[in-house]
């Protein structure tokens, strides 16, 4: 019989999926709980803040386990290190500006920034997306070692949006591209109306250590437009990381594995 403890990160980790949102039912179902036993626990976890009741009466995150996890010596240093940078890029592109890591096979985001002339977004700080449909996810990917891209496929490619990659062999292909170009670029693929344009975050020794995007709509994404001041934001911000950052290779917010070497 599991203890009370299991069952709660049994709970927990039924977000780890990606999804932003979940059902009661779905919670139990992935946390293999009855019904009664997940409704119970949920709303203690909810009383305590460490979920959060949506008025559709889904279930997120909440602040208070974002608030602890956030505290993680990798994570606040990065965030520390990136967020004047990305105030810059927002400052001169008003669009939506993301800093995500490689987190068990996902893009977890540590940090977003947006205005009221953003163009809607499904990420949130804390929230985890999959790899092969979003532009931070396909630069974490592409540099990640193989076993990585061979769970990811191994685990099927969900279609999310009407230009999702449901292939592998385009996802490799797309992921080569990326290698060849230092940049990924999706349009329509994680939200419809939403295009992305990331770029990789490196440290010292050259691994991809986190992904910087602008995430705008896709009818006016100009690549020629986002990339410079995308890219700019990038290398400034692996200066800084070089400088500044000591998190060492256990402590990389993309995880203690090193880039991938392979070429195109």
């Amino acid at each position: 019989m599991r203890s009370v403890a299991a069952k709660v990160m049994a709970i927990l980790d039924a977000f780890a999926a990606g999804d932003v949102r979940l059902s009661l039912s779905e919670i139990c179902r992935r946390a293999g709980l009855p019904l009664a036993t997940g409704h119970r626990l949920v709303g203690e976890l909810v009383a305590g803040g460490f979920l959060e009741r949506v008025p559709d009466g889904t279930y997120r995150i909440g602040t208070r386990l974002w608030r602890i996890g956030s505290q993680a010596p990798a994570v606040t240093g990065l965030r520390e290190l990136a967020l004047p940078h990305m105030e810059d890029l927002y400052e001169a592109t008003h669009d939506n500006v993301q800093l995500a890591v490689l987190r068990d096979g996902k893009a977890l985001f540590v940090e977003r920034l947006r205005g009221i002339r953003s163009v809607p977004v499904v990420t949130q700080v804390g929230a985890a997306l999959p790899l092969h449909a979003t532009g931070v996810g396909k630069v974490l990917l592409a540099y990640a070692p193989d076993a990585v891209l061979d769970d990811v496929l191994a685990g099927g490619l969900s279609r999310h949006a009407a230009r999702t990659i449901t292939d592998p062999q385009e996802l490799r292909d797309c992921l080569a591209r990326v290698r060849r170009n230092g940049y990924a670029v999706t349009r329509d693929e994680m939200t419809l109306g939403a295009a992305s344009v990331a770029a990789p975050v490196r440290d010292g020794d050259g691994t991809v250590v986190a992904a910087l995007s602008l995430v705008t709509r896709t009818r006016s994404a100009d690549v020629r437009r986002l990339l410079p001041p995308l890219t700019t934001a990038a290398r400034a911000l692996s200066r800084d990381l070089v400088a500044h950052w000591r998190g060492g290779p256990a402590g990389r917010p993309g995880g203690a594995s090193a880039e991938r070497k392979s070429g195109p």
